[in-house]
Order: C-alpha cells, then sequence, then structure tokens
C-alpha cells in the first residue's frame, strides 16, 4: 500500500518537477530529512571485513564508473535492491532495508502520510537526489569540452580534469588516504609536542598509529578502554621522554557527572601520569556534543577528579560559538566564565577572543541537507566558523609561552582559508601551546 501511494506521487508530483528549481532547492525535503535520512544510512556504510561499500553517488568514494544516468541507474538498483552486504552495524541486510520510519514528531514538517510511508518515500527521493547529481555533473563535464568526449576530460597533461577525477582526488585525500596524512602531520610537525590531544578518533587509525614504529617510539597511546559506538574516540598522546613510564591510570571511569547520558563513550580520555622529574599529572582529551552543551559538565567533572598535587593539562573540542544560545548552543564567553569558577584557565587567557576561529568550513551543494547549503560569501553566515578549540589548565601553574593554530600541517595557519583541504584533512584546525610553569607554582 505504502508502494502504492509513493509511485502515486511519483507520477502526480515528483516526476512534474524541474530539477533545480523545484526539488534541489526545495528546503522542504531538507527539513523532512527525506533526502539525508537515507544518505546517511546508506551512503558509506561500513562492513565487518574492515572495508566499505558505497552507493552509486556523487557525494561519496564510489569508484566505479558513472558515464551515464543509464549506468548510475543499473548499479544504483543494484547496490539498493539486490545485494545483501555484511555491515557492522546491522549484519548482512540490502541496504533498502536497513532504511527505517522517519518520525514525526521528531521532524514535524512531515505529513501523517509521509511519516507513514517515509521508507519507500525516502528511497524515492534519495534515488532522484543521486540520479539529478549525476546528470548535472556529466552536463558540466560535456559542456567544458563543447559536448566532446569525456576521455579528453580525462587524457589533461594536469591529470584527470573531469569531475570524477577530480573527486577521486578529494576522496584520497580526505577519505582513503586521511590517515595516512594525519601520521605523516603528527610525525613530521609534531613530533617534539611532549602531550597531544586527538578527538573524534577512528578506531581503524588507532590502530594504525599503535603499528607505527615511528610514533610509538616517540609517544604511549591511550585509547578509550571502551570505544564509541559511533568511532569517534578520544585519544591522549603522551611524549615517551617526558612521561618515560607511560600512563599510571585511567581515570575517565573515576569521573561524575550529574547525567551520565550526557557523555557517551570514547568522548573523553583522561589519564594519570608522572613526568621525568617525578611531577604528577592527569591529562585529557575530550571531544564534545555538536552543540557544546556537555563540555561544561564534562571540566566540572575532570576539575573535581584532579588531585591538589596534580598538574592538569587537558585538550577539548569543546564544541563553542562566538554567538551561543542559553540551552542550545554553547557560547564560547559563557563556556569562559564556567572555566574560570573552576578555578581554570587556558591556552587563550581567561577571556577568549571569541573570533579566534579554529573552524572555517561550510556545506556545499554537493550534499543532501540542502537547506544548511552554502555559497562562498554565506560562509561566515551560515558555515561553522567558530572559536571550538581549548587547552585547559588549573590557574597559576602554567603560564602561556606560545600559541598557535594550523590548518597547513606545516604549523601555519591561513585566516578565512576553509578547510578541510587536499593537504589538511581535518575541519579544525591544530591548536599547539608551550605552557612554561609559573613563579606562583614553582614556590
Amino acid at each position: 500500500d505504502s508502494i502504492k501511494a509513493v509511485t502515486k506521487l511519483w507520477k502526480s508530483d515528483f516526476s512534474q518537477r524541474r530539477i533545480v528549481s523545484d526539488f534541489i532547492r526545495d528546503g522542504e525535503l531538507g527539513q523532512k530529512r527525506l533526502t539525508s535520512m537515507p544518505d546517511r544510512i546508506t551512503n558509506t556504510v561500513a562492513l565487518r571485513d574492515g572495508s566499505f561499500a558505497y552507493r552509486p553517488t556523487v557525494i561519496n568514494c564510489f569508484a566505479g564508473s558513472l558515464d551515464s544516468t543509464e549506468e548510475w541507474w543499473s548499479k544504483w538498483r543494484k547496490f539498493m535492491f539486490v545485494d545483501a552486504i555484511d555491515t557492522v552495524k546491522v549484519g548482512s541486510k540490502k541496504p533498502a532495508d536497513m532504511l527505517a520510519k522517519i518520525p514525526r514528531a521528531k521532524y514535524p514538517l512531515l505529513t501523517v502520510e509521509e511519516e507513514r510511508i517515509s521508507v519507500p518515500l525516502q528511497t524515492l527521493i534519495c534515488a532522484i537526489f543521486d540520479c539529478i547529481l549525476v546528470h548535472m555533473l556529466n552536463t558540466l563535464d560535456a559542456e567544458l569540452l563543447d559536448g566532446a568526449s569525456q576521455s579528453a576530460l580525462r587524457a589533461a597533461p594536469e591529470g584527470d580534469q573531469s569531475w570524477q577525477g577530480l573527486r577521486s582526488q578529494i576522496c584520497h585525500s580526505l577519505n582513503l588516504k586521511k590517515n595516512d596524512r594525519i601520521l605523516e602531520i603528527l610525525k613530521d610537525a609534531y613530533s617534539d609536542r611532549d602531550v597531544i590531544s586527538l578527538q573524534e578518533v577512528a578506531g581503524a587509525f588507532i590502530e594504525r598509529a599503535k603499528a607505527d614504529k615511528t610514533l610509538t617510539q616517540n609517544f604511549h597511546i591511550a585509547a578509550p578502554v571502551k570505544r564509541s559506538a559511533s568511532d569517534q574516540n578520544s585519544v591522549v598522546l603522551l611524549s615517551k621522554q617526558r612521561f618515560p613510564a607511560g600512563v599510571i591510570e585511567d581515570a575517565t571511569n573515576r569521573l561524575k557527572f550529574q547525567d551520565p547520558k550526557a557523555i557517551a563513550a570514547g568522548d573523553i580520555t583522561l589519564v594519570r601520569a608522572s613526568d621525568l622529574f617525578n611531577r604528577d599529572f592527569i591529562i585529557g582529551s575530550f571531544h564534545g556534543d555538536t552543540n557544546g552543551l556537555a563540555s561544561i559538565p564534562l571540566i566540572t567533572a575532570v576539575a573535581r577528579e584532579a588531585h591538589r598535587n596534580e598538574l592538569l593539562i587537558l585538550g577539548l573540542d569543546a564544541n563553542t560559538y562566538s554567538s551561543g544560545v542559553d540551552g542550545k548552543k554553547q557560547d564560547v564567553l559563557k563556556f569562559a566564565e564556567a572555566y574560570r569558577r573552576l578555578k581554570l584557565d587556558s591556552c587563550w587567557g581567561p577571556i577568549p577572543n571569541p573570533e579566534e576561529f579554529t573552524t572555517y568550513n561550510a556545506r556545499t551543494f554537493l550534499q543532501p541537507q540542502l537547506n544548511k547549503a552554502s555559497s562562498k560569501a554565506e560562509i561566515r553566515e551560515k558555515g561553522d566558523v567558530n572559536p571550538k578549540d581549548f587547552i585547559l589548565f588549573r590557574q597559576g601553574t602554567f603560564n602561556t609561552e606560545i600559541v598557535s593554530k594550523d590548518n597547513t600541517g606545516q604549523r601555519e595557519y591561513v585566516e578565512e582559508m576553509v578547510f578541510p583541504t587536499l593537504e589538511f584533512p581535518s575541519d579544525h584546525g591544530v591548536l599547539s601551546a608551550t605552557l612554561a610553569f609559573s613563579d606562583q607554582w614553582i614556590k
């Protein structure tokens, strides 16, 4: 019955729409999650053998040819409806069977009928979206060559300049070779650091890091005992020269929260260590929720856990915003008020500059939530341009001698440059500080 209803909608509505003004620019489709929900589930699926299955679409790392909508359609139907894939999360299923009803309670713009038929409806919308993008980019390729064959673009002296060639370059830098590049940056640019806090680290990267001889020669690697369900883990690297004994205790499970559900497994790693001068440290890495509302409860718990004689260093993606909204998005200056109340200081000082951005990116139009897409001129207005990252320590223990940012992987920061880039695969800049023991602490 629901498939018949969707077939009727296709014939009476969606098949009659113009592809840009009536579909691509239809903000309601984004707000109802009819495009983004099926994309989230089927775009890139982790498999039990460690590989990934990619839906045939423009907006992922699908490696097959998509030279025409006819070729795309054949591959798309086979992926969605024919072959079962052995997934990490839900076992062996066909991708179409992984889709679930979209709840009207959460997305109230959905009608009662749209909620009822939301599984086949989102399947249809996802297919239309993918088809339009394939058609548009193949049309643009043809127009660039005045109607000539795509093979000429692919044989260009500067490399494959077709949309599929450019996408392949992006996928290699930001996805397929991302772990290689991050390891390269850590080893080449930051091997002199005593403490490194990493956030949103995939389990595959943790295993790669532990197997890297150069990295493990220089650092102890402390990863969460219980890994993140979303594969976004916080990790601490300790210099073997500064902390020869490594981790003395994993203190993560000792943290106490008013709302235990506010912090998920893998969000925080907190360890105790002693340096070569027998000074006691408690060192952490944390990544907050998207809106930063867990950041104050977290630093409160860490400050309570730190013993009076311990030197606290906490590197965190606090997900704070230049202009927050009470109860919805964590304002950076109100976050600073909180850490000052806890007798903490930061590498930015007691009052951070709300325009000392550590993120600078925005959604393009090649993604399914088109109501959130941004032109270049709208990046500051609609993008994620915010002061999100901090290094915290107790007041009176350290002075910040040097603080710097990096969005190139070469210990340099280019202001107003959008990143990730092909050379720098993170959407947060590296935040680095040189801390000196304060006279007050020495006394």
